[in-house]
């Protein structure tokens, strides 16, 4: 029903109201009676045509998010090395402020790929209900995927000092700290991620990014120690061997390393990642260097 039919029926009815307040003579109680019942038919219509519109429109809504798995599965996504943000649907309460609304909208929107979106929604959840930690967390998801990293920190910090034991949250502030190069509090985040082992994707990501500490820090032992355990947990991890094969590399290790990306492209060729192994493998085999950052 669009905007000018309601405001019609709104002048319809209050005609009606006004002729009933003043008083209907006997002679139109039977017109009168029909104008109200066409107007209260016209309504009752009128909302199964929205009913039906609205259903419609959830059905494709759920349709729009096939296609994003779609879209990631066929690695249309650029390749990065940031945490892939969890799924896992938040568990909201019903409330009388409405802020599980806006938790339940960022997260629709994060899992879209739709960070802005995200970001403004949480804020506003966060404006209703303080402090929530649920809420924090998201929005330093949506804040960290747009690298606004210090925004985001502060946010995963906060859930941090509610929630020590939150694997996930503890790795993504490892994986800012690594973006920001503040290795030593990175390897003590992901390390303690590690020993909570309460998360498996915690887990398999504070192994990586330690690799990429280590790697970063020239430390080319310790960094494929640490990939080939990523491996281990996390065979469909690729950017793993795309940077075992780095690791090996910048350690003299020539062939070791083509064989990373060899293995790497392998494992999943339509992978961005595994694309980006094969690239590596024709530039180095071209007498090329691979790149030294990510």
């Amino acid at each position: 029903m669009t905007a000018p039919n309601l405001e019609s029926l709104a002048a319809q009815f209050a005609a009606i109201e006004r002729r009933l307040d003043a008083g209907v003579g006997a002679g139109e109680r039977d017109a009168t009676r029909q104008e109200i019942i066409t107007l209260f038919r016209t309504l009752e219509q009128g909302i199964a045509d929205l009913t039906e519109t609205v259903s419609a429109l959830s059905t494709l809504k759920e349709d729009v998010k096939r296609l994003v798995d779609k879209f990631k599965a066929q690695g249309a996504e650029a390749a990065t090395n940031h945490p892939e943000f969890s799924g896992e649907k938040p568990v909201v309460h019903a409330d009388h402020i409405g802020a599980s609304t806006f938790i339940e909208k960022g997260w629709s929107r994060l899992s879209l790929g739709d960070y802005e979106a995200a970001e403004t929604a949480l804020h506003r959840a966060l404006e209703l209900s303080p402090n929530d930690p649920q809420s924090e967390a998201l929005l330093g998801w949506a804040q960290m995927l747009q690298e606004k990293y210090d925004e985001a920190l502060m946010n995963f910090q906060k859930v941090l000092m509610r929630q020590p034991s939150n694997a996930l949250a503890r790795i993504n502030v490892g994986y800012i700290c690594l973006k920001k190069k503040i290795f030593g509090e990175a390897i003590e985040h992901l390390s303690k991620a590690i020993r909570l082992d309460n998360d498996k994707k915690a887990t398999l990501y504070a192994h990586f990014y330690l690799g990429l500490v280590y790697l970063e820090r020239e430390m080319f032992e310790d960094a494929q120690t640490f990939f080939r355990k990523t491996l281990a947990l996390g065979p469909n991890l690729i950017e793993a061997y795309y940077e075992l094969g780095r690791a090996h590399w910048y350690n003299g290790e020539r062939d070791e390393a083509k064989e990373a990306w060899r293995t790497g492209h392998a494992t999943n060729k339509f992978n961005p990642w595994g694309k980006r192994c094969a690239e590596v493998l024709q530039t180095v085999e071209a007498g090329g260097e691979p790149p030294r950052s990510p």
